[in-house]
């Protein structure tokens, strides 16, 4: 599995986001020719450089605003959304700007699901509906350049997962459009509610509420790293220069899956008024057909009634076929079903050898490790049956082998 890890231990923002991604690999023509569909393209410039913070070296990118007089490289703070000049756009302004260039449509979605956490956001806090918010910093152009920007780049780098360790907020105060507050800015706190965060490692602001967005809108897992190997490292440049090296880190890399995972069907019905020995018939039928599961569960129905209720797990391919079986073998007037995530532990198949003769035996891993086992029985009754032994002999021998 194919992975983007955010290591955000100085924090992020808009641009840093962008420069940690062309430094993983996104081709930078690709972006400014993306950003280029945008309506606002004559507004604004990329400039991308390489440059180095604490010996560290990465990309930085700046978004240059034409005939205005502050930029993100102007800027007297570390991360600058908050005290640019901008204009005063709702959601719906947001949503046309995006809807009317050609993106593809997983660059739109992630665009506006980052701005609509952004939006919700700006709704709590100063209790308006969504509808009425006004985006101040993040409705400026070069917030929403950096937004798009992040869409586009996640959608270059066809990831399966995005993972994000603990977030660094930082400290002291920024200034905001409504005045001075303490970081994290009431937005940053309010889309990175319910996620771990780490604060006060400088006194300046280290996340964004435009980098928190992304975070939030993006990320799939917010955990630290497990059996994961790293393939590539990219930084992205901060502004100032801070104690610490003000970077973000990202790594693409891979990820050996624990568990295998998978959508299934589940079909059932109540039975109260079937021959039981008609049971084992209908499961076989089932199992034949592809079913990998059936089981029948005792309950009690309408009037007391002793009941079984028939279970047929199975793949989605299959769920016409098995329902099929289900109404025409049983006495079961309708169905009901419903779709079901199965998680399972990796497995393999080997065969055994043993004194007896050859087994194939079911083994499961757990990080990689041999978890748990499990001979064929019909395999292990047909070798005791040949053998003249008990079938626990079988089982033991098979035991002291695995």
């Amino acid at each position: 599995m194919k992975i983007l890890y955010y290591d955000c231990f100085a924090g992020i923002s808009g641009d840093m986001n962008l420069g940690a991604m062309l430094d993983l690999g996104v081709d930078s023509k690709y972006l400014i020719d993306e950003l280029s569909k945008l309506s606002l393209n004559n507004e604004f410039n990329l400039e991308i450089k390489t440059d180095m913070r604490k010996g560290i070296t990465g990309t930085k990118v700046d978004v240059v605003l034409l005939n205005h007089e502050h930029s993100h490289e102007s800027t007297e703070h570390e991360h600058d959304e908050h005290h640019h000049h901008h204009h005063e756009r709702n959601l719906q302004d947001i949503e046309d700007i995006i809807n009317s260039a050609g993106f593809s449509d997983q660059v739109k979605e992630t665009s506006l699901k980052i701005f609509y956490k952004i939006a919700l956001a700006e709704a709590k806090i100063h209790n308006k509906p969504i509808d009425q918010v006004h985006f101040h910093e993040v409705g400026a152009t070069d917030s929403i350049v950096d937004i798009i920007g992040a869409a586009i780049c996640a959608d270059y780098l066809k990831v399966d997962k995005i993972l994000c360790g603990q977030i660094q907020l930082g400290g002291g105060f920024v200034k905001c459009e409504h005045g001075l507050f303490p970081v994290p800015a009431p937005a940053t706190m309010e889309i990175l509610k319910g996620i771990k965060v780490q604060s006060g490692i400088v006194p300046f602001e280290m996340t964004t509420p435009t980098g928190a967005a992304i975070l939030v809108a993006m990320v799939d897992e917010f955990s630290d790293l497990k059996n994961f190997t790293t393939t590539k490292i990219g930084y992205g440049i901060g502004g100032r220069d801070t104690k610490i090296p003000n970077v973000l880190r990202a790594y693409l890399g891979e990820i050996q899956e624990e568990y295998l995972n998978e959508e299934a069907i589940v079909i059932e019905c109540n039975i109260d008024d079937m021959n039981p020995e008609i049971y084992d018939y209908v499961i076989e039928k089932l199992f034949s057909a592809g079913a990998q599961d059936v089981y029948l569960t005792p309950i009690i129905m309408k009037k007391a009634r002793p009941a079984v209720t028939l279970s047929v797990l199975g793949r989605l391919e299959d769920e016409t076929k098995l329902e099929n079986l289900v109404l025409s073998e049983t006495s079961t007037l309708g169905i009901r079903k419903y779709k079901v995530n199965k998680k399972m532990l990796k497995r393999e198949i080997i065969k055994l050898q043993t004194s007896f003769g050859e087994v194939n035996v079911k083994v499961a891993y757990i990080d990689g490790e041999k978890s748990k086992f499990k001979p064929e029985y019909d395999e292990c009754k047909k070798l005791a049956l040949e053998n003249n032994v008990p079938i626990l002999k079988i089982y033991e021998e098979i035991n002291k082998k695995l």
